[in-house]
């Protein structure tokens, strides 16, 4: 007799209790659903890499031509490296075009960058303005350090300061931090600890609904953007 199954007429067996359908079916949904989230990391992992590698590819001359304007314009070198918190807050070194002068945060130390930022080297401003300097992480992405698709990688100086204003903060360190995100594409980059709230309500809302059709439409939304900005 079926665990749950009550006792019927002889030689027939009575339905299983209600209680026990809606115990299988919640568990049964269970596991479907945590399979679902499993086959989703391991395979948006799997496309980051494929598609980081061919973009790396796609945009070397780019690179090459903004590594020759850095080297001209300021001492230098030209990739920057910088602290960013990944995964469940795990620190790694993600790069960057340098566009700013050598040693720019010596007195200030770790700040957000301002529309006019007299950091920035003039020749290079471009490069910030298209976003085109954030095309070495591309390499964070092939190592595994971040996604396409993300939440922005925060410093750790300035994760701080924000979990003392938002202490859901922390939240947007349960998944990879991606080059472009939901954030991104509906307010731009932050630059104050109160623009960040709408940032932190889009990433933690990319988070919860996160899906194929969801990455699909944040990378289209993004090369648009790029398009548009390489046009100006």
């Amino acid at each position: 007799m079926p665990p749950g199954a009550a006792p019927g007429p002889q030689g027939t067996v009575a339905m299983p209790e209600p209680v026990t359908i809606v115990g299988v079916s919640a568990g049964v949904l269970a596991l479907t659903s945590h399979l679902a989230r499993r086959y989703f990391e391991v395979a948006k992992e799997v496309v980051d890499i494929v598609l980081g590698f061919l973009a790396l590819v796609l945009f070397l001359p780019l690179l090459a031509v903004c590594a020759l304007i850095i080297k001209v314009s300021s001492r230098g070198p030209v990739l920057y490296k910088q602290t960013r918190l990944g995964k469940d807050g795990k620190p790694f070194e993600m790069y960057k075009l340098r566009t700013m002068y050598t040693d720019a945060e010596m007195a200030s130390g770790a700040v957000w960058a301002s529309k006019d930022d007299p950091r920035v080297v003039p020749p290079c401003r471009w490069m910030r303005v298209s976003h085109v300097d954030e095309l070495p992480q591309l390499l964070n992405v092939i190592r595994g350090d971040m996604s396409l698709v993300g939440p922005r990688p925060e410093r750790p100086a300035i994760m701080a300061k924000l979990e003392k204003a938002y202490p859901e903060a922390r939240k947007r360190l349960a998944v990879r931090p991606g080059i472009t995100g939901l954030a991104q594409i509906r307010n731009g980059y932050d630059t104050t600890v109160d623009a960040y709230r709408l940032k932190l309500k889009a990433d933690l809302e990319y988070i919860e609904r996160r899906s194929w059709s969801v990455e699909l439409g944040i990378l289209a939304s993004t090369v648009a953007k790029f398009k548009d900005s390489a046009a100006h």
